[in-house]
């Protein structure tokens, strides 16, 4: 069963974390502009003790990650826990984590990139519904477009249910219509849980995907490890998202959605191309753990329960 978090309020508090990479002095003047648009919609703002520490040299030491994470979950002042931005060591901080406090604070936790590790972690092992979405560092902070600040308001303040608007053409790969929970983020992190405890379980779920500096022979590794996994016998549909980097190689013979046609040529579940979340474009919010139907036919998708309260 669902854990489902509270929606934001005006007057409501946010904490800001670092789970993988720290922002460091270079991104501050993102993080305060990122710190202003929160503030613009009601919100105050906290940023965690270690949200710049660079322990280790590259990031904040593991323990010190989750330790940011635990008191902001434990904390119920606080309504919300955004990351500041990706990186590469979120699954570092994942034996430091208390599932316990977790479950029993249920509450907003969003993320893109590497935190996609974090995000179907939590989900997997706790039930609670968490969201892929715009970063701060990068997402808010870096001249953020009117749909990233729409879509964070719909989704984590009012909870919208329904169809997820495009901001950008939407594009059936291959016919079908499904329904499953939505699970996914990044395909090179969402692999990083592979043979762990935090791998989600697949079975009749809806996979999304998206990458960055990846080209068609890194797609089709990648794809492979999927299929090998068993992942594409068990999963009923796919949303493969933008692909930063190949979609701007205009010499490329082929796109993402182009290899995992080829190598799922044998299955039959429905998949939509939709650049609505990404590296480097506008991001929609995906609510991970949420029930959703993918009409690539349609090509539309649209969240089925109620995933904020």
């Amino acid at each position: 069963m669902n854990l489902i978090p509270q929606r934001l309020n005006r007057g409501d508090a946010v904490g800001i974390v670092s789970p993988s990479s720290p922002v460091t002095e270079v991104l501050a003047s993102q993080l305060r502009s990122a710190i202003e648009l929160l503030s613009g919609l009601g919100l105050k703002v906290m940023v965690g003790e270690h949200t710049y520490a660079s322990t280790w040299g590259y990031a904040a030491a593991p323990w010190e990650k989750a330790e940011d994470i635990n008191r902001m979950f434990a904390d119920d002042s606080i309504h919300a826990i955004l990351s500041s931005q990706g990186g590469a060591t979120a699954n570092a901080c994942l034996p430091y984590l208390d599932w316990d406090v977790i479950r029993a604070h249920p509450k907003i936790f969003t993320g893109m990139s590497d935190i996609s590790v974090l995000l179907n972690a939590i989900t997997s092992r706790t039930g609670l519904i968490t969201f892929h979405g715009a970063d701060v560092v990068w997402g808010l902070g870096r001249n953020p477009v009117e749909y990233v600040r729409n879509e964070l308001v719909a989704n984590l303040m009012e909870g919208r249910i329904g169809a997820i608007p495009p901001n950008s053409p939407r594009r059936m790969i291959r016919a079908g219509v499904a329904e499953g929970r939505l699970l996914g983020g990044n395909l090179n992190c969402l692999l990083k849980l592979a043979g762990t405890p935090y791998f989600p379980d697949f079975r009749g779920e809806i996979l999304f995907v998206e990458a960055v500096n990846v080209d068609p022979e890194r797609c089709d590794c990648l794809f492979q490890q999927l299929k090998q996994m068993g992942v594409f016998g068990q999963i009923r549909g796919v949303l493969v998202g933008f692909i930063n980097g190949l979609q701007n190689d205009a010499g490329a013979l082929m796109q993402m959605e182009d290899v995992l046609l080829r190598v799922t040529e044998e299955f039959d579940f429905p998949i939509l191309k939709c650049n609505d979340f990404g590296h480097n474009c506008a991001n929609t919010i995906l609510p991970v753990g949420a029930r959703v139907r993918l009409d690539a036919d349609a090509l539309t998708v649209e969240v089925l329960e109620q995933y904020v309260i």
